[in-house]
């Protein structure tokens, strides 16, 4: 028998219905126009300052542009020779080898204080404020201080001591003045790091560290098997966002180095800006640009890729 009309069971409950009646009626739910006067300032703002110099630069990368006077198109001419430049070759290996030994580095030690400081120990607040005063520095600043320490006071120790390998300046050795460069890199990124393992150390229910504890886990196996892989996202934006800036070293390198010795320690960033800005190549060093902020989205994203696979199967 076909069901009436009267006996039909509502489709929205009566509740329901008075809510979205009362929302109709206020205007509920609509956007309001705050959002869009906070929203398209901000669109407008990275539009000009972002979008607009980005196409501006890539259009100039195809052509003799030296950042004064005519210029005329060459197309591709600048990506092509770019291939062929020993120093920008040079100056790549440098950045992905300081890159490379600097992320390692740096998330190793923010992992290993952030542990010590998750542990219950006096005065922890206190120490993730000192262990964060770092990341507020300015780098120029400290990288002058770093600079005296190991030109000056390094040496001066290490003559001392009778250690002659450290006598002289490491910043004045071709073969060693990279490792003045990664520790104060390490130094200042460590305090970024290590407050977001915290912050992942601090999601771990504490239940979870007794069951193991009653099951004879000990120290080195409740990090591998229940640390570790709880923290996995936090390593992930770790590792991406460390990459991605020790790429990018400049400010470090100016302070310390500047390139030197020779150029042995010249990172793309500070070839970019020497040629482009200092050496009359703007629009070659735009092409160097342009290939350099691809290759950081590629490895980012292939990083990306495999760590976040990575965290679905810590096995």
């Amino acid at each position: 028998m076909a069901t009436t009309s009267a006996t039909r069971a509502p489709l929205v409950p009566p509740d329901a219905r008075t809510r979205l009646t009362r929302r109709r009626r206020t205007g509920a739910g609509r956007i309001s126009p705050t959002f869009y006067w906070m929203v398209i300032p901000a669109v407008v703002l990275f539009f000009v300052l972002h979008t607009v110099p980005v196409l501006t630069g890539m259009f100039f990368s195809m052509t003799n542009y030296a950042g004064y006077g005519s210029w005329d198109f060459t197309w591709f001419d600048n990506y092509v020779n770019l291939f062929k430049d020993d120093q920008v070759i040079k100056a790549y290996l440098f950045t992905f080898g300081f890159a490379l030994v600097a992320t390692v580095a740096v998330n190793v030690i923010s992992l290993a204080v952030a542990l010590g400081l998750n542990a219950k120990i006096k005065f922890q607040t206190g120490m993730r404020g000192i262990f964060f005063i770092p990341n507020i520095l300015s780098i120029l600043i400290v990288g002058y201080v770093f600079n005296y320490l190991f030109s000056n006071s390094l040496p001066e120790i290490a003559e001392r001591l009778g250690i002659t390998a450290l006598s002289s300046s490491i910043l004045a050795n071709p073969d060693l003045a990279w490792v003045g460069i990664v520790i104060l890199a390490v130094w200042q990124a460590a305090a970024f790091n290590i407050i977001i393992y915290l912050a992942g150390l601090q999601t771990i229910p504490g239940e979870v560290y007794e069951a193991a504890s009653l099951d004879g886990a000990g120290p080195v196996r409740k990090f591998s098997s229940i640390t570790f892989p709880l923290i996995a996202a936090f390593f992930t934006i770790n590792m991406v966002l460390s990459l991605k800036n020790f790429l990018q070293v400049f400010d470090h390198i100016v302070a310390l180095t500047d390139g030197g010795p020779g150029t042995s320690t010249q990172s793309v960033s500070l070839l970019i800006y020497r040629g482009g800005f200092q050496g009359g190549e703007y629009a070659y060093q735009t092409a160097n640009a342009v290939i350099f902020l691809l290759v950081i989205v590629a490895i980012s994203l292939f990083q990306l890729r495999v760590l976040q696979r990575r965290e679905s199967s810590p096995s």
